[in-house]
């Protein structure tokens, strides 16, 4: 019953990550499959709690950082670090990746809504690693001022740094510490689902919704919007409207590369080589009604 009243009250203490990781479920095990979601939930966790563990001990990769205890007893922690916490680099770290997928990948559009041509090639990308770590840190520029003032919200002042840094109290070394740990977490989702493949082991995905794409970037977006609409509540104007300037580069950059490649790509080609990947997906027809690989050829 212990037990049971600790999870209950992480929950109740943390709704909005439980949401996200909700989302993050259902994006991720639609679109590369139900075990490669859980997986990386284990191992992912794994990576970002080592990260912070060894922050808060040597100041390795994050910069010297400490968690304060106030919410222990209340909620889940490990050796000093609150589960929640770690746990929510999964679902940001899958929101940057997919959101880099869609960039890297040709683009058939539904309608208005973008349907990524992506293969095993790109999905195993140096670029869409890397693109995805930058967009993983772009969210953390966002996140970490607004969590350093949890005491003004209903977070609460559940961490600090020891010395003021100089991004409103936030270290440069944070976000090179980000920058290489969501290399890392991108790097093992990679892995993870090019492993899976190798072994031809049965997953469970969402081939037949063309929409199972879009779930990823609408989580990335929606992570934004709720960290700055909470810097806006507290007050803190400053920070929120350099919030929004930051975020609109990368939302600026999807929506510009969306419109090049609706007008500056093979699209034949793309299709061809999305399904001799994927044969068993959907792709949406060209008076939007999708069609079978078989169908194609």
């Amino acid at each position: 019953m212990e037990s049971f009243s600790l999870l209950l009250y992480t929950f109740l203490l943390r709704p909005y990550v439980f949401v996200f990781l909700l989302i993050y479920f259902l994006g991720c095990s639609l679109h590369l499959g139900v075990k490669r979601a859980v997986f990386f939930v284990i191992i992912g966790y794994v990576i970002a709690w080592l990260s912070e563990f060894c922050s808060i001990h040597s100041g390795i990769p994050y910069g010297h950082y400490y968690y304060i205890e106030q919410t222990r007893g209340k909620e889940i922690w490990v050796l000093g670090v609150p589960f929640m916490d770690s746990l929510s680099y999964v679902f940001l770290a899958y929101a940057s990746y997919s959101l880099a997928l869609m960039m890297a990948s040709p683009i058939l559009m539904n309608g208005r809504a973008p349907y990524p041509l992506e293969t095993r090639k790109i999905r195993s990308s140096f670029y869409a690693r890397a693109l995805g770590a930058i967009f993983f840190v772009y969210l953390d520029i966002i996140i970490d001022p607004v969590a350093l003032q949890g005491s003004k919200w209903f977070l609460g002042q559940i961490y600090g740094y020891p010395e003021r840094g100089a991004y409103f109290g936030v270290p440069i070394s944070n976000f090179g510490g980000w920058l290489v740990v969501g290399f890392l977490m991108i790097y093992t989702l990679q892995w993870i689902d090019s492993y899976l493949d190798k072994k031809s082991a049965k997953d469970y995905t969402g081939y037949f919704y063309p929409w199972r794409f879009i779930v990823g970037p609408a989580l990335y977006i929606s992570v934004l919007i709720f960290n700055i609409c909470v810097t806006f509540a507290i007050g803190d104007y400053q920070l929120g409207w350099t919030g929004v300037f930051i975020a609109l580069l990368p939302i600026v950059l999807f929506v510009t590369i969306m419109k090049l490649k609706k007008t500056n790509q093979d699209i034949a080609y793309a299709v061809q080589a999305h399904m001799a990947d994927f044969p068993s997906a959907v792709v949406p027809g060209s008076h939007g009604k999708p069609i079978s690989h078989n169908a194609r050829s």
